[in-house]
């Protein structure tokens, strides 16, 4: 299997080169990453658990799903990619907004992304890559606010910050135009 190689960035999100994943993850450097958020027609966010297996942050509730770009592909064509990968289902995706945060774990490695938050929306249940996702579920945003407050051991560092800092950008009322 290829390593996958993650795209470092500058504070601007210039690409600046390539690294393994892991590498980039060891050395805490910034590289580009996405953020996906899916809602159903009742504003309900769908939520993933990450797999056991994943090597940080396992066992712990995210957004709907969110991982790298891949050299020359766009932020909406890996959103999509991921998605499909993921949960097993594409749909149109929107980016919302981007923020740099920096996050380090336990085992030693360290999240360091500028990601790019994207929402869409979709009524079914997913069929889940169980290499991937342990679980999945719907939940009102509100609800999810308040758990986090009370649970925040049971979420994912980025999926925290993107609760408390860019809230109203995946806080979308439904305008009756999807």
């Amino acid at each position: 299997m290829i390593e996958e190689k993650v795209i470092l960035v500058n504070e601007k999100d210039e690409q600046i080169g390539l690294m393994p994943k892991l590498e980039a993850h060891e050395k805490g450097l910034l590289h580009r990453a996405f953020s996906v958020f899916i809602f159903n027609d009742k504003n309900e966010l769908m939520l993933q658990q990450r797999a056991l297996s994943k090597y940080h942050s396992p066992g712990l509730w995210t957004n709907t799903c969110c991982s790298h770009q891949r050299e020359s592909e766009s932020n909406l064509q890996a959103g999509t990619r991921r998605l499909r990968e993921e949960m097993g289902f594409e749909t149109l995706l929107e980016e919302k907004t981007s923020f740099i945060y920096k996050a380090p774990f336990d085992n030693g490695l360290t999240e360091h992304e500028l990601d790019h938050i994207m929402v869409g929306y979709f009524n079914e249940a997913p069929v889940i890559n169980k290499e991937e996702v342990e679980s999945w579920k719907w939940m009102p945003l509100e609800q999810v606010r308040e758990d986090i407050k009370v649970n925040p051991e049971n979420y994912t560092a980025w999926f925290k910050i993107i609760f408390d800092k860019f809230y109203e950008f995946i806080n979308i009322v439904d305008d009756g135009n999807r």
